[in-house]
């Protein structure tokens, strides 16, 4: 992409989910796409999520992940601020990860959160369906991802 301003957001619970949701930092380094990356609590700091998210589009964010375990209520918070498009991504952080895929895909209606899988290759999903939907209105872009799958289906290495 050749805007150097962050065009998706990285957001996590806490500090202990930044080794799995560093997957995502690098597939957006994979692709140059320019990423922020914030640890911002649903439950522990609110108002600052809030904010963040809030601001977003004014940084030329266009897309957000999140990523939490255990109740996993990060995602939801940051959609219920926002109508960019917002990937869950839930962590093994107790039941192995289903209380958190439970509590990432359980939207009420009218607050949708792309849910992926559990942990490290969620993370690397949520990645790629950002840079999917970036995509739709990124020509360079597009030709990176279709290149990406052709290496994928010669059965070339993708990390």
């Amino acid at each position: 992409m050749s805007n150097t301003h962050p065009v998706a957001a990285i957001l996590m619970g806490s500090e202990s989910d930044r080794e799995v949701m560093n997957e995502a930092v690098k597939m957006f380094d994979e692709f140059a796409v320019p990423c922020e990356v914030k640890v911002l609590s649903a439950h522990r700091t609110p108002d600052r999520v809030r904010r963040f998210v809030r601001a977003a589009p004014g940084r030329g964010v266009k897309v957000l992940i999140a990523g939490a375990g255990k109740a996993a209520h990060l995602a939801g918070a940051v959609a219920a601020n926002t109508t960019l498009p917002v990937i869950g991504v839930p962590l093994d952080d107790g039941l192995g990860g289903l209380d958190a895929l439970l509590s990432t895909v359980q939207m009420p209606r009218g607050v949708p959160v792309a849910t992926v899988a559990i942990g490290r290759t969620g993370a690397v999903n949520a990645a790629l369906l950002a840079i999917q939907i970036l995509a739709l209105s990124d020509a360079n872009l597009a030709a990176a991802l279709a290149r990406y799958r052709l290496q994928m289906a010669r059965g070339g290495k993708t990390r």
